[in-house]
This record gives C-alpha cells, structure tokens and sequence, in this order.
C-alpha cells in the first residue's frame, strides 16, 4: 500500500481535520464553539458535521439550555481511530 493511499479521504477537507483536531483535545465541543474556533457559517459546520457523523466518527448529542436548544459532539472510538490512523499517515508521509 503506498503511503499516499493510506491518507483517510474523510479528513481531506480543512474543515473536517480542525473539527476532528479539537474533539480529540476536548472531551467535547458543541456547535457554537466550534463554529467560532472555526470560522464558519452554520451551514458550512453543519453540512461538515453530518459528514463526520455519517461515517461513523463524531457523535452528538443535544439539550435545551434554558429555552436554546445545545447539540454537543464527542470522537467515537471509531474516529479516534481513523484519525489517528491518518495522522500517522501524514508523518510517514512527510518524513
């Protein structure tokens, strides 16, 4: 297997590497922080999320704070895994 096609297409968008960069030095983060951290419109973070979400690798989970509605996001074991898989990927790459 060549190094480059080990590379996770998943975390080929900026994006999604800085969402998954803050979940796996966070615990969690919900949606208002991560769009500020980011930079991003509500939609440009949703559409992101859901991708992560439809792979398996995020999951969320939502609240009521007060009467606003809260949607907090947390690395699943499976993402954990891929990303790191992908990180190791990019310094084998590099090096």
């Amino acid at each position: 297997m060549s190094l480059i096609s080990r590379l996770n297409k998943v975390f080929e968008s900026r994006v999604r590497l800085g969402i998954m960069s803050i979940l796996m030095v966070n615990d969690e983060a919900d949606f208002n922080t991560m769009k500020e951290l980011l930079d991003l419109t509500d939609g440009n973070l949703a559409s992101h999320l859901k991708a992560l979400e439809n792979c398996g690798y995020i999951t969320s989970s939502k609240q009521f704070i007060g009467r606003k509605p809260n949607t907090r996001y947390q690395v699943s074991e499976l993402g954990r895994q891929k990303f790191e898989e992908h990180l190791k990927a990019l310094e084998d790459l590099l090096s």
